[in-house]
């Protein structure tokens, strides 16, 4: 590679129903990728392609996967857009909505693309009615056998959820399980995988997982307050994306943060993240 490739890394997109109040909504989420779609069409150069590292919806309903599909029309991005599935997304609204598919809808949407020289793959690390990650039988495989084609290229991984960088079992709802952690740095070890984008976790982040550079955006539905981690979760009104740039000398990532005033819009402690556990996994999506 010898000329710099750019690419823009958006996630947590949580659009919603515009004909359908949401109380877990926290933010105008199709406003706010309006206007950042808009920053993106003023980039120069304008960039290679886009990747939306899940949820991309709040509900995972067909109706919001359609708000999304106007906002991507009506901005008339000229580049391809790369989806990855996170835990808000729902794989049977997702699949008629975006790809027009009705067959195996319950399928892991795992998809490669070589755009520009680099060889993008996403890997679908969303388990349905789970806030954490995992990998379902066969996805290893998937990807072992991906990052064996097009071996001389650089190779860019997108997954909403991160691996994990601590084996507490306690914390595993924010990343991808332990376990399939160890077996995902196993697969990459001696590829040429120049970075992983992620989302989940609501601020931005980067972090040198074993040599890989792991990046985790803020998204564009609410802020993670890091000041309050150690008391739990307080989402602050704040939004960003991140802009890549592969040159030969490697990867770097610039962050571009919509203005915002932080104002609280929702919080809770961590006593209380066992109930907020119980919700989710009982079918109520938005619990977070």
């Amino acid at each position: 590679m010898s000329d710099p490739v750019t690419f823009v890394h958006l996630t947590d997109l949580h659009v919603g129903n515009p004909a359908v109040a949401d109380d877990h909504l926290y933010s105008d989420t199709s406003a706010t990728l309006e206007a950042i779609l808009a920053d993106v069409k003023k980039l120069v150069p304008q960039p290679s392609f886009i990747v939306a590292s899940g949820d991309l919806t709040n509900r995972g309903d067909e109706a919001s996967y359609n708000e999304l599909k106007r906002i991507l029309a009506d901005a008339e991005l000229g580049m391809p857009v790369l989806f990855a599935l996170g835990n808000h997304d729902r794989r049977d609204g997702f699949y008629p909505a975006m790809l027009a598919r009705t067959e195996g809808v319950d399928a892991p949407y795992d998809h490669a693309q070589v755009i520009d020289g680099i060889h993008v793959i996403v890997i679908d690390s969303s388990v349905p009615n789970k806030i954490g990650g995992s990998f379902e039988p066969g996805q290893l495989d998937w990807l072992k056998a991906e990052l064996d084609r097009h071996a001389d290229l650089p190779k860019l991984l997108v997954m909403h959820h991160a691996p994990a960088l601590d084996a507490n079992p306690d914390m595993e709802w924010e990343s991808l399980s332990i376990a399939d952690t160890e077996a995902l740095r196993q697969a990459i070890q001696g590829k040429n995988v120049i970075g992983i984008l992620s989302g989940h976790i609501h601020f931005d982040r980067v972090s040198n997982w074993h040599g890989v550079p792991v990046v985790v955006g803020i998204g564009q539905h609410a802020a993670t307050d890091v000041l309050w981690l150690h008391e739990g979760l307080r989402m602050l009104e704040g939004a960003s994306f991140a802009i890549g740039t592969l040159r030969p000398s490697g990867l770097s990532i610039t962050f571009a943060p919509r203005p915002a005033t932080r104002q609280e819009l929702h919080s809770f402690t961590f006593k209380g993240m066992a109930e907020v556990l119980k919700k989710y996994e009982a079918g109520n999506v938005a619990a977070e």
